[in-house]
């Protein structure tokens, strides 16, 4: 395994986790949201807000899902894929 192959892998994995915790910081904020009577006082138009969390959450899950679709699961066949359209 070469000094690249151990880079790549260590960007990938940051990445994974970076991605991957800020999906759960989101997730936890809706949570919060809608388990939280105190919460819903201080959010006067609380489906808005609900709903920048899960936007937040769904960007996070797509960077996330591009991430391991091409660059970790079979990225040599996907760079083919790619290169083929």
């Amino acid at each position: 395994m070469s000094m690249y192959d151990t880079d790549r892998q260590q960007f990938i994995k940051t990445l994974q986790l970076y991605f991957g915790g800020h999906v759960a910081k989101h997730r936890a904020n809706v949570n919060n949201l809608l388990d939280n009577n105190v919460a819903l006082a201080e959010h006067p138009d609380i489906i808005e807000t609900i709903e920048k969390e899960l936007d937040h959450m769904a960007d996070y899950e797509d960077k996330l899902n591009v991430l391991e679709k091409y660059f970790v699961n079979g990225s040599k066949e996907n760079e083919k894929e790619l290169l083929n359209d």
